[in-house]
């Protein structure tokens, strides 16, 4: 097949321009692709449950007879370490769950040391 001589500049511009839309989109245009939207949307609902669920934590933590012993033990605590005292306190264990829930220490060790 032979192609004319003048629509090579065109297929060749196309081509170009296609690349370079790319390029621009990913960089600058916020493209992104299908995995990153479901990692950042995964992302987003954790730690939107997270939020919701911060009063239920702080409400488990006030009605706790051992409240002021772990408050205490809070407070004295340093970094990543406040989150395992709000988990092992099981104040970050949602209803019917087996576990405590990282996002929701956090939040919720937040939300006691600015008590």
């Amino acid at each position: 097949m032979q192609i004319p001589s003048s629509t090579k500049p065109a297929l060749y511009g196309a081509v170009i321009g296609a690349v370079a839309l790319a390029i621009i989109g990913f960089t600058w245009g916020g493209w992104v692709t299908g995995g990153t939207a479901k990692k950042l949307a995964d992302s987003a609902a954790v730690s939107s449950v997270a939020a919701i669920m911060t009063p239920y934590c702080v409400e488990r933590s006030a009605s706790d007879p051992r409240s002021l012993e772990i408050l205490a033990e809070l407070k004295a605590a340093q970094g990543y370490n406040r989150r395992g005292v709000v988990e092992k306190a099981g104040w970050a264990t949602p209803l019917g769950a087996d576990q405590p829930n990282k996002e929701l220490a956090i939040a919720c060790e937040v939300a006691l040391a600015a008590k």
